[in-house]
């Protein structure tokens, strides 16, 4: 009798020392080398993408706590004062773990839920596979030039098919991750990145999202993803909407600060013919590629070609001195996040260079166009 007494107090004794009660969140914040006082902000967006402060805390001997409620598991993120890049995470139910380090910021380590741990897991092998991409871009990128003056074909579709192999590891991790992590809310934004997918196949996408764990399906993310298949599925019954469904490639609009801090869109930045090019100032096959793009606008503005630059840097005083260096006088944009930049998410941008290429209606008509190529689409598109 003494036993059960005793483990009953024990067990209601581990109850009362639990930090987090259902429906709240702790954060516990590991900030080694930041000093005293050192502002520490939790932010989120909103449905039109606007950065939203939450709360703040200031680092105390290396530590610092957040606290709160919170309704449904959705994505946040840490700021550290004068940082401009961010510490992803999920917000969920729990006490979460985020260990920054403060000379590489996604160098920090999140834990202490299933779906940071999972995400932690997800940032790790993505984060190699993206390591290999640009290692690959920057060794290969003069034998890459080299052959394109020499016109040496067999070279160009060597360097190429070598790329087009990490970025189907990188395309094939990212695909089959919800179907075996249900319960991690970043299964969820993975299936809403497949809406945007070249192979969209309805009926597998509505498998894996119906797969998720429920509570992540009745977010209001997850609602929007439900309500975005009925859509489909109500247009796949019309033929004649179908169709139109299928080949409208449309560009989402987007906007974002330029370096003197004024908001431009895409939608104003619109020409007859448009070239998005995502691109960062340590980005060496970036840097190569400017003065062909320079010349290439020098040529065709006149005639009806526009540029939107997207910059995936994360340091707003090396992002303009590159823009000054390389002579960029086109519309340029950032939001100083790195890979974490939602223009980047909205056209899911894995790797730099990438580029769009938009008709005068805005649509889609052609990606990842350089040289030759990309001179040639311009010219066909400002004839019509």
């Amino acid at each position: 009798m003494k036993k059960i007494v005793f483990l009953i107090a024990l067990s209601l004794s581990i109850l009362s020392c639990s930090k987090v009660k259902k429906g709240e969140f702790l954060i516990s914040g590991e900030a080694k080398g930041l000093p005293n006082g050192k502002m520490i902000f939790l932010k989120t967006q909103n449905d039109v993408g606007l950065v939203l402060n939450v709360d703040s805390a200031k680092v105390q001997d290396g530590k610092f706590e957040l606290k709160g409620k919170v309704k449904e598991p959705s994505m946040f993120a840490l700021y550290i004062k004068d940082i401009q890049q961010p510490v992803p995470f999920i917000m969920e139910s729990g006490e979460i773990v985020v260990k920054i380090d403060k000379d590489s910021i996604w160098k920090s380590k999140i834990s202490g839920t299933e779906s940071n741990d999972s995400f932690q897991e997800f940032n790790d092998k993505s984060n190699a596979i993206q390591k290999r991409m640009v290692d690959y871009q920057n060794k290969n990128i003069q034998k890459l030039m080299e052959a394109q003056q020499k016109k040496d074909n067999i070279t160009i579709e060597s360097l190429k098919s070598g790329y087009v192999k990490i970025q189907k590891e990188m395309d094939d991790y990212m695909n089959q991750y919800p179907d075996e992590n249900p319960n991690s809310y970043i299964s969820l934004l993975l299936v809403e990145r497949l809406f945007s997918s070249q192979d969209f196949k309805y009926e597998k996408v509505k498998k894996t999202f119906e797969n998720l764990n429920e509570k992540f399906r009745n977010t209001t993310k997850g609602k929007a993803i439900s309500d975005k298949l009925k859509t489909i599925e109500k247009n796949m019954k019309n033929p004649a909407a179908a169709e139109k469904l299928n080949s409208l490639k449309l560009a989402p609009d987007f906007s974002a600060k330029s370096p003197n801090g004024k908001t431009i869109s895409l939608k104003e930045s619109l020409g007859k013919v448009t070239i998005i090019d995502f691109w960062a100032s340590w980005c060496g096959p970036c840097r190569k590629e400017n003065p062909n793009v320079v010349a290439l606008y020098n040529e065709f503005h006149s005639k009806g070609l526009n540029i939107i630059g997207v910059s995936l840097d994360d340091e707003a005083t090396k992002w303009k001195e590159a823009i000054a260096k390389d002579k960029l006088t086109w519309n340029q944009v950032s939001n100083l996040k790195g890979f974490e930049d939602p223009i980047a998410t909205l056209y899911d941008v894995q790797q730099i260079p990438t580029t769009f290429v938009l008709d005068s209606k805005g649509n889609i008509v052609a990606k990842d166009l350089s040289g030759d190529e990309l001179k040639a689409k311009v010219q066909e598109l400002l004839a019509q």
